[in-house]
């Protein structure tokens, strides 16, 4: 058996999530601690109390997603859980994989995405850009609807999440002319999602350059477990990860092909850090594969059946 752990991103997270973990592991809430140490706010009840619109705005959502992964994978280890063979992230969840991996220390980590969602979110003026899903079209398709209505304006394919899912963005008008298109071709469905930073698109480049300048001066080691970055390269070195890591701001997420790499390479297990489920929803779409085992880990219970299927 060969075991992957995948860490979700911007998206997964609610408030009151890990709150039955965290009563049970006391290393869920002292991760969180460290985190609001570095933040200068308390994370942890923000993740709790919310406003649920704090919570979701992108300079804390992403500090939260970090901690909550991480405090995932140490409540896995500290009962005894199987180190994994290898790891991956959904967009910010590679940062989380990076920690898990050792490559990052996790409060420079804290400290970087919370940057990292800054700059996203000043890259483009509230309202300016949109992000949408469309689902029920071949990715072609989808790419070939953005070409169409882009009409001087940005509309790209972002993220290539399952086959016959996919998040478009780009500037809003674009973006409403693409959905209007996708659903003129048989769309399933096409819907805006409450996202303002249009992420992923080449708009983010300027972004992208931020984040170079950030890097610069943070700490990076090889991993000690092999992390598959999205554009199915390793993060194999501090030079690669660098460079992966501001590019995949402004570049398509490929978990679609992410998950065919881990696979591949040999995964028979793929268990998801929480919050929530949804890439382990992705993922058996994405792989039809049976015999690959698939859990989410968010609370005492997938915890513990996750370590008695022997990971």
């Amino acid at each position: 058996m060969s075991l992957a752990m995948v860490f979700p991103g911007q998206g997964s997270q609610s408030v009151a999530m890990l709150g039955a973990l965290a009563a049970a592991e006391p290393v869920v809430r002292s991760t969180f601690d460290v985190a609001s140490t570095v933040l200068g706010y308390d994370l942890w009840q923000l993740c709790q109390q919310g406003p649920p619109e704090l919570l979701n705005s992108t300079e804390r959502t992403q500090p939260a997603m970090l901690a909550a992964g991480v405090a995932v994978w140490r409540a896995w280890l500290a009962r005894g859980g199987a180190r994994p063979a290898m790891l991956a992230g959904h967009s910010l969840g590679e940062f989380t994989a990076l920690v898990c991996g050792e490559a990052f220390e996790f409060a420079d980590a804290v400290a970087l995405v919370q940057f990292r969602g800054r700059v996203m979110q000043e890259a483009m003026p509230a309202g300016q850009g949109a992000m949408a899903a469309i689902l029920g079209l071949e990715d072609a398709l989808v790419e070939a609807v953005c070409a169409e209505a882009a009409a001087g304006e940005v509309v790209e394919a972002v993220n290539y999440n399952s086959p016959g899912q996919l998040v478009i963005a780009g500037h809003a008008g674009a973006v409403a002319r693409a959905l209007e298109a996708a659903k003129a071709r048989g769309a399933k469905r096409a819907l805006l999602l409450p996202v303002s930073v249009p992420a992923h698109s080449s708009l983010l480049k300027g972004a992208g350059e931020r984040l170079a300048e950030r890097l610069a001066g943070v700490t990076i080691r090889a991993p000690a477990i092999p992390v598959y970055a999205i554009g199915l390269t390793r993060h194999d070195s501090p030079a690669a990860i660098r460079a992966n890591l501001v590019a995949q701001l402004s570049a398509p997420v490929r978990w679609s092909d992410t998950v065919a790499d881990l696979v591949r390479h040999g995964a028979t297990r793929i268990i998801e850090c929480g919050p929530g489920k949804v890439l382990t929803a992705l993922n058996r779409r994405i792989e039809r594969n049976k015999e690959i085992a698939m859990l989410a880990i968010e609370d005492p219970e997938s915890l513990a059946a996750g370590l008695a299927r022997g990971d």
